[in-house]
């Protein structure tokens, strides 16, 4: 029932928020203790159990009055969708509710009118209450994940005021102040280290297993924890600026998004409105004037109509799927930020991963070392793991791991220089040694060895290249089973990276992936995409860094893999919060039975009332069948609680 749109769809100012579904159980529970009293003083009920008395009628007015009471928020609702003239759910909801509890009460003062809709119209309630907990109960799903979030961040901070450091609570922070951080502690607001350096743990929030060095210059993310170094902060956002900010802001969008066949149903429901008010009004008419029926018989055909084709089977239809896709998405570790995209993802035809962090593990391991001059594989080593010991780059740690795996003494370095982007200069005994990339070596003169696949860290003094090491980012264990599992399910899997075309031909054969683009530059990946897109592809793309958040925008459907930074996840339509690819399989197929169940819940919903309304205005007549306004609102009744329990299915599924 996501169908107070606009105006309407403001209804936490309205009385009871969207959040709130307590308030809404609390309703229902209570309607649910009235309504037993009100079905034992029903005739055929009392006659049955052989209660007879004379104030049956009354108590049913008494009873039924309260449980009405309970629903004047629907009315406060249809006076919203009236005021935006966005006639829907609730008006007609309303009208019925209105018509049928008037009509029953004229019944009550009337005895002519003979007929009391009393118990059909509390069921109707009592279904209306449930359906309203129910929508409640999806948005505050979104109110946990915001929980869960707001718990990343320290209560209180320690800012460097005056040389001073002093404890502030975390919301008074503001732009350029200083903070200390010491080991052990969160990072309480996005900033820039000016003074020390250390590991961070970043993967609450990034979903990066591995601690990432940090030193001055160097950017943290709130939230994130810092493991062994004091470090000074210069804050550079807060509040809704930051990471979390952004990231609690894609939760509040999410919960205010709907699949594209909740829009139909909301048109639906606005339709039905007035072709249910034309048919009542038209049946009192025909039956009165051109039959020739009493009035009180036309009257109640009239409001039959009304009764009956109260849309809420039509309003959960939705509603009741996407509460518990979303609440199935949150236990898989999916986050779906657009609900409308649901219906897309079901048609993918081609899933485009990036490379590194996403297939693989973004974790380097030494393959092979090749040793020139009559180096030995230890020295070389001995050297490369000496001077990368003084490196927080994560090739260094790799090279430094491999050394003490192969029991290589590590030497006594002198003089360490870390060159920007090159690589690291150190003297041991006296005698300059360079580890780095090609680009340090170029500065020497030397040749580089051709068709080397791999990520390659060469070692040279100032005259001569003694060697190289081989290192690759080792492919993630479930990247396997993805590609596979794409490809049962009829979808080609394509990577891009800006890897060398060696390296992404060695990935693609093993994962035995359709498609691979090479050396791409990071701002030129969504050009392949809108290519891909232009031979008739549906393209969703997964990917990880900022660099991605380009091409996640320019895909059908943008995943961001691991939560990964706040940028891709601004531009992913889905989060993945576990760093797992095994988990896009995951979100495909829930797409689709998820999909199923909407169109199932839709002609459902919308055969009720193609049938119920014409037989509740007698349109039958001529075969003597007439739909009686309580057999009519039990199949109402009915009609909702299998589009409830049709939804509840897909609880069952398996992802």
């Amino acid at each position: 029932m996501t169908h107070h749109h606009s105006k309407a769809n403001n209804h936490q100012n309205h009385g009871m928020g969207h959040g709130d579904a307590r308030n809404y159980l609390k309703r229902f529970w209570i309607v649910t203790i009235l309504l037993i009293p009100l079905v034992l003083v029903q005739p055929q009920v009392a006659e049955f159990l052989n209660i007879s008395f004379e104030l049956n009628k009354w108590i049913q007015f008494g009873i039924a009055t309260i449980i009405f009471v309970f629903a004047l928020i629907f009315f406060q609702h249809a006076g919203h969708e009236i005021k935006a003239k966005k006639y829907g759910m609730m008006t007609l909801v309303s009208i019925a509710v209105g018509s049928g509890y008037l009509f029953s009460v004229f019944s009550t003062f009337l005895p002519s009118l003979k007929v009391e809709f009393y118990l059909e119209i509390s069921t109707l309630i009592w279904v209306l209450l449930l359906g309203h907990y129910l929508e409640a109960k999806s948005g505050s799903l979104a109110g946990n994940a915001l929980q869960e979030i707001a718990k990343l961040l320290p209560k209180k901070a320690h800012k460097i005021e005056k040389g001073k450091e002093i404890e502030i609570e975390i919301m008074d922070l503001k732009v350029d102040d200083v903070v200390i951080v010491k080991p052990g502690e969160k990072i309480p607001a996005d900033g820039i280290i000016i003074k020390g350096f250390s590991n961070i743990d970043e993967s609450l929030i990034s979903g990066e297993s591995k601690p990432i060095y940090k030193e001055k210059g160097g950017q943290v993310i709130a939230g994130s924890i810092n493991l062994d170094g004091v470090i000074n902060i210069k804050i550079l956002r807060t509040g809704e600026n930051s990471t979390i900010g952004q990231i609690q802001k894609l939760i509040i969008e999410a919960g205010q998004t709907k699949p594209n066949s909740q829009k139909i149903a909301d048109k639906a429901a606005g339709i039905l409105t007035f072709i249910t008010v034309f048919i009542a009004i038209l049946a009192l008419f025909i039956w009165k004037f051109w039959i020739g029926e009493s009035f009180v018989f036309s009257l109640t055909l009239a409001i039959t109509v009304l009764v009956i084709s109260c849309p809420h089977a039509l309003g959960l239809a939705i509603p009741t799927v996407t509460t518990i896709t979303t609440s199935i998405a949150v236990k898989n570790g999916l986050f779906i930020k657009d609900l409308s995209k649901i219906e897309e993802i079901q048609k993918v035809d081609l899933v485009i991963f990036d490379k590194t962090g996403t297939l693989t593990e973004g974790k380097f391991k030494v393959n092979k070392i090749v040793t020139f001059e009559k180096f030995k594989e230890k020295e070389l080593l001995n050297i490369a793991a000496s001077l990368e010991k003084g490196s927080s780059h994560i090739i260094g740690h790799a090279i430094l791991d491999y050394a003490k795996s192969k029991k290589v003494k590590i030497s006594e370095i002198s003089n360490f220089r870390n060159i920007a982007g090159q690589g690291v200069k150190a003297k041991i005994n006296g005698i300059e040694y360079f580890v780095g990339n090609e680009k340090i070596i170029k500065k020497f003169g030397f040749e580089i060895p051709k068709n080397i696949s791999g990520t390659i860290v060469f070692v040279a003094n100032k005259a001569t290249l003694l060697g190289y090491i081989i290192l690759a980012d080792s492919i993630k264990e479930n990247s396997f089973k993805t590609v596979k599992e794409l490809h049962k399910m009829g979808i080609n899997v394509a990577m891009l990276t800006g890897d060398n075309q060696n390296v992404a031909r060695e990935v693609s054969k093993k994962l035995n992936i359709d498609q691979y683009f090479a050396d791409i530059l990071p701002e030129d990946k969504y050009k392949y995409i809108r290519e891909i897109q232009n031979q008739g592809n549906i393209v969703l793309m997964v990917g990880d860094g900022v660099n991605d958040a380009p091409a996640l925008i320019q895909a059908n459907i943008g995943v961001a893999i691991g939560a990964g930074t706040d940028i891709a996840v601004e531009s992913g339509d889905i989060v993945l919060m576990n760093n797992d690819p095994l988990d896009v399989v995951k979100l495909i197929k829930l797409s689709k039975k998820v999909y199923q169940k909407m169109i199932e819940n839709l002609i459902w919903a919308l055969g009720y009332n193609i049938i119920a309304i014409p037989s509740a205005a007698g349109i039958f007549a001529s075969f003597g069948f007439f739909l009686s306004p309580e057999v009519g609102a039990l199949i109402m009744s009915l009609s909702t609680v299998i589009v409830v329990i049709n939804a509840l299915f897909l609880k069952r599924v398996k992802i």
